[in-house]
């Protein structure tokens, strides 16, 4: 029987730098290719209209050495989707989707980020509903503490 149930993470991290500053690398496509993308991987962004209703492509690729199979193709993973809301300095919601054939990973994935004051920083929650079943709860949890640790670099050497 095939195994169609999704699933949801959640991740949090502290970040020495403004809520702000936190929230313009969210939506700004260059700072994007930095930050949202685990270890082993590198991110191309192709569309990012981060508005309301706004568009987005992304594309996450394999480093040779690092052997990994995609679900787009070979060596990469892209999704599309669009940006459902934006509260500045506060929130972003995307639903994003899998480019694939196949059913383990297809169907709408919702992001919510959440962005608040905590010890003169800010705490950034990460909640992913709907990850398909193709994709362990665990692998997804593990590439956004590496995703958030990067946006962290970024934002507190700005």
């Amino acid at each position: 029987m095939l195994h169609t149930h999704t699933h949801s993470t959640r991740v949090s991290r502290h970040l020495n730098a403004p809520r702000g500053r936190v929230y313009r690398a969210l939506l700004d496509p260059h700072a994007v290719e930095q930050w949202k993308v685990p270890d082993g991987m590198t991110c191309r962004v192709h569309a990012y209209d981060a508005r309301e209703g706004g568009a987005l492509r992304v594309s996450l690729s394999y480093d040779a050495a690092s052997g990994g199979t995609g679900k787009s193709g070979a060596r990469t993973d892209t999704y599309h989707g669009r940006f459902v809301t934006l509260v500045p300095d506060e929130r972003i919601v995307e639903i994003d989707v899998f480019e694939t054939d196949d059913p383990m990973l297809r169907g709408a994935m919702t992001i919510t980020i959440t962005l608040s004051d905590e010890a003169g920083g800010t705490r950034v929650d990460a909640v992913h509903d709907g990850v398909p079943p193709g994709v362990p709860a665990a692998d997804n949890e593990t590439g956004w503490q590496m995703a958030l640790a990067r946006l962290a670099a970024l934002v507190e050497a700005a």
